[in-house]
């Protein structure tokens, strides 16, 4: 089963395939199988062309396994991943030549 525990939008600057990015998604993701967890953040670019044009592309994408072993969700360890999170995303960010404006949302967080 997979979940975005969560989920935001910001702006953003990154040109990727010579393809200029304005936006982002960020996420952390659990995964559960057989009895075991993975945890995931990701942080995906996309050109965002009008406010209303929130269609993602799937080139500019970066992820990092940041937890894996047997076990099930919990809220206290999804907390303590929450607190590096910005760190993490940033360092994906990079990866890609972008930046993320986390002074700038474009949409509220969803939180599962």
């Amino acid at each position: 089963m997979t979940t975005d525990v969560y989920e935001q939008y910001f702006r953003g600057e990154c040109v990727f395939n010579n393809i200029e990015r304005r936006a982002c998604i960020v996420k952390l993701t659990s995964d559960s199988e057989d009895g075991s967890i993975r945890y995931t953040i990701s942080v995906n670019f996309f050109p965002f062309r009008d406010p209303e044009d929130f269609s993602v592309s799937y080139d500019a994408y970066a992820e990092r396994e940041i937890y894996n072993a047997k076990g099930r969700r919990s809220k206290k360890r999804e907390k303590l991943f929450m607190e590096g999170f910005k760190d993490t995303a940033n360092d994906l960010a990079s990866e890609l030549n972008g930046t993320i404006l986390w002074d700038e949302p474009l949409r509220e967080a969803r939180v599962c």
